[in-house]
């Protein structure tokens, strides 16, 4: 692999994850060097955008912060909603000043939502509008997802990449889990009346892995792409079918992440400190069974894979409907660490299927009679374009699920049980599409490899 300055950073050229002897001699080294400090960055950014999943349940009139149900429901939508806005440009940023250069300058970006909300959450009586606007600056850590998982597919060969990117993802999304353990050190140690602690604590961390970046990423000419890749995309059927199951999956880790303290408080009248210790555990182990999800598409295929996690994550709804009837805390608890996790493995099966869909059209292409260099480089930038596009839509399901539970509380029903249901209807739907857009003529005597290339034959 040759290095070529180009603008300021390390820049490998002519890189091509599917040469054997380059991954070999140094590829792989290379490739798990980026992926290391990718995912501590994007840890980071999903830290600083679920801040306000945890701060809400500080923010009471003991503190001069007394917000209603409906207002904290609206400061977790709000992060959201931008950090979904940001992800197709965050994703368009990475192609054009590379790997490095963005994952520096994102990261660091993440210290002014920080600061301000170190400052404003000591102020008593501060507006609400004050709040929104800082949680709509949080959203830049949500946009640093999808620039993340950009780049590390041009590292990866496509065998790899189904854990690579469920790694990846995985190290991001455990920042949810993390940020929430914080607030629970902090209100088991200090009292439930002193937020800026939370957020003290990755002012450093954040300095820390911007410099990191910079002197460990490297940035990959192969990343780049050119313009009009995500308008092409965005004309693809399958970029939206994939979309749509990826709002089943990503848009419930996020959206109950960022509500489960909330909704324990309301269901069941629980204290911060009652919530915020249970909070952690679904985002933990949700954030550990994404590159399961991704391994075992690897080897099952990722269709297969999202199909019947779809199914349980109807039946663990259906188990939360149950457990709010019965106003049985133990058994809702129990539903919804098992959404988690079931949200986890289908969010790395999900993204295993978006290469896995454009490179069997290469194949497809290279039988034809078209060159395979050209057929497998569209591939990759359609790939990488989709991932752009599957992520913003998938956040904003997130934002969805948020404005579902602000709807059930807020309207004076006292349990989210109206909510469940229209979960409930949501993953029957993806259970359907996933079965007749991917699998229903994909030939069921293949499994591993051979099924994970033939996902979207038809579509």
């Amino acid at each position: 692999m040759a290095a070529q300055p180009a603008v300021r950073g390390r820049w490998i050229s002519d890189w091509d994850p599917e040469d054997e002897v380059a991954w070999r001699d140094g590829g792989k080294r290379v490739a798990r060097r980026n992926l290391a400090v990718s995912i501590a960055s994007e840890h980071v950014g999903f830290s600083v955008w679920s801040l306000w999943s945890v701060l809400v349940l500080f923010m009471t009139p003991q503190i001069g912060l007394g917000f209603d149900p409906g207002q904290k429901f609206l400061l977790v939508i709000i992060p959201t909603v931008v950090g979904a806005a940001l992800r197709l440009p965050y994703s368009y940023a990475v192609t054009r000043f590379g790997g490095r250069n963005w994952t520096v300058f994102a990261t660091a970006l993440l210290l002014i939502p920080a600061l301000l909300a170190l400052y404003f959450v000591q102020r008593p009586g501060t507006d609400l509008w004050v709040f929104l606007v800082i949680g709509a600056l949080t959203g830049v850590g949500g946009g640093n997802f999808a620039s993340s998982m950009t780049n590390i597919t041009a590292f990866f060969p496509l065998r790899h990449q189904g854990w690579a990117l469920g790694l990846n993802a995985g190290g991001g999304n455990v920042g949810v889990a993390v940020v929430q353990l914080l607030g629970l050190l902090v209100i088991s140690v200090a009292g439930d009346t002193h937020p800026a602690y939370v957020v003290a604590a990755y002012l450093p961390l954040i300095v820390v892995i911007s410099l990191l970046a910079f002197l460990r990423m490297d940035n990959v000419a192969g990343v780049r792409t050119e313009r009009g890749a995500q308008r092409e995309a965005a004309a693809d059927r399958a970029t939206w079918w994939i979309s749509l199951l990826y709002i089943g999956t990503f848009g419930s880790f996020i959206g109950y992440a960022f509500a489960f303290g909330l909704v324990l408080q309301y269901e069941f009248g629980s204290t911060p400190l009652e919530a915020v210790s249970f909070t952690f555990l679904g985002p933990l182990l949700g954030s550990f069974a994404r590159p399961l999800g991704g391994l075992l598409a690897d080897r099952v295929g990722g269709a297969v894979v999202t199909f019947w996690n779809f199914l349980a994550m109807a039946a663990g709804t259906v188990l939360l409907l149950i457990a709010s009837a019965r106003h049985s805390f133990a058994l809702f608890t129990t539903g919804f660490i098992a959404l988690f996790v079931l949200s986890g493995l289908g969010n790395g099966s999900t993204y295993k299927m978006i290469p896995a869909v454009f490179n069997h059209r290469a194949e497809q292409a290279i039988l034809a009679g078209h060159d395979a260099p050209p057929a497998f480089a569209r591939a990759r930038r359609l790939s990488g374009a989709v991932i752009a596009i599957a992520g913003t839509v998938g956040a904003l399901g997130g934002a969805g699920v948020n404005a579902a539970f602000r709807l059930s509380y807020h309207s004076g029903t006292g349990t989210g049980a109206p909510a469940f249901c229209a979960f409930l209807g949501y993953y029957a739907l993806c259970m359907a599409v996933t079965w007749a857009v991917f699998l229903r003529r994909t030939p069921q005597a293949a499994s591993g490899p051979v099924a994970a290339r033939r996902e979207g034959s038809h579509v």
